[in-house]
């Protein structure tokens, strides 16, 4: 759905999610939002009776929706699935984004969990609960490769991981080296874990 086809509440949340992951929560304020969103300033309160913690809070569950539907689309890329293929993907996704625009942005689940974390219990639970809702649906695509289930959320958490950390490198280093390193060197860890019928 393109920004203009959304209506003026999921341009807010989608604005939100936007500035924290290039400013983190502080970059987030009210004001900021409406303008990002070319939306009156006065429709916040109306969808956003919570505040900001409200508004916050709902672009880190965009986000880690966000996350876990663009799995089906890595998948979708690839000729023949594999779990180093759907990480290689996953990863791509970031080295293009600095390619292309620098590495100005991060995810907005990182930034508000090292933002508000232990500060604000609803933005840990809404982290937590993005998070769940982008490691599930990964592992069951490792699952669905022949990873076994037992071992697929595991690895799932350890590709998440691995890549959120790599993120935080790259951009300090403004360098995909660690995007790089850890999409070559997680992968045949991945890939044998599939298991061997026969």
């Amino acid at each position: 759905m393109a920004v203009s086809e959304r209506g003026p509440r999921e341009r807010m949340v989608f604005s939100a999610a936007q500035l924290i992951r290039r400013g983190g929560v502080a970059a987030a304020g009210m004001r900021e939002v409406a303008a990002h969103a070319e939306a009156p300033r006065g429709s916040l309160q109306h969808y956003f009776p919570g505040g900001k913690e409200q508004l916050v809070n709902e672009a880190v569950g965009w986000a880690g929706r966000y996350a876990g539907n663009r799995v089906a689309r890595f998948l979708a890329a690839l000729d023949r699935p594999t779990p180093s293929g759907l990480f290689a993907e996953m990863v791509r996704q970031w080295t293009d984004e600095y390619g292309t625009v620098g590495f100005t942005g991060g995810c907005p689940v990182a930034a508000a969990t090292v933002d508000c974390a232990d500060s604000t219990a609803s933005t840990r639970e809404a982290a937590a609960a993005a998070l769940a809702a982008w490691t599930g649906p990964v592992a069951e695509a490792l699952a669905d490769m022949g990873v076994p289930r037992a071992r697929a959320g595991s690895l799932a958490t350890l590709m998440i991981s691995a890549l959120e950390g790599a993120i935080v490198i790259a951009r300090a280093e403004r360098d995909v080296r660690a995007l790089t390193v850890v999409s070559r060197e997680l992968g045949p860890l991945l890939d044998a874990a599939v298991r061997e019928d026969g």
